[in-house]
């Protein structure tokens, strides 16, 4: 699983429309499923966003967690995070997991981010047409990925 993380002071997600889901402070999380992702990598990446210290304390240090300053998330399915680019100019998408393996992977690490958080999870909708804002603060911006843990 490989994500990119924003710390925001707002975000929200727009469907036909319609605002899907929505947060203030808090972070957006861009998550893009591999084909090789298992329940494992979902358990290790939900721990290490939510210990993440990557909000500003009273001297402006990053030192807090997103449950030490009571934020929320706002989660997006994203294959594209799993581009190869490395021949020609089109990108390949093939290591990115199909619809039938990764939805169930990104409810449960919706979920389960919910569950051991203790905090707000808004989504998108997966596979749908999303347009996403967001007011960046910092900017800070993060990229996780799970078959990289080193």
């Amino acid at each position: 699983m490989r994500a990119v993380i924003q710390r925001v002071s707002e975000a929200s997600v727009t469907i036909d429309g319609k605002i899907n889901g929505e947060i203030n402070l808090g972070l957006l999380v861009l998550l893009g499923i591999e084909e090789v992702d298992t329940q494992d990598d979902i358990n290790w990446l939900v721990r290490k966003i939510y210990s993440m210290r990557i909000f500003s304390d009273k001297e402006d240090k990053m030192n807090l967690s997103i449950q030490d300053v009571n934020g929320s998330f706002l989660i997006i399915s994203q294959f594209t995070l799993h581009a190869i680019t490395n021949k020609g100019n089109r990108p390949s998408f093939i290591k990115a997991a199909k619809p039938n393996q990764a939805i169930p992977l990104y409810e449960e690490f919706c979920k389960l981010l919910s569950t051991h958080s203790g905090l707000s999870v808004a989504t998108g909708i997966f596979g749908a047409d999303m347009k996403v804002r967001l007011l960046n603060d910092g900017p800070v911006t993060i990229v996780i990925d799970s078959q990289n843990k080193d």
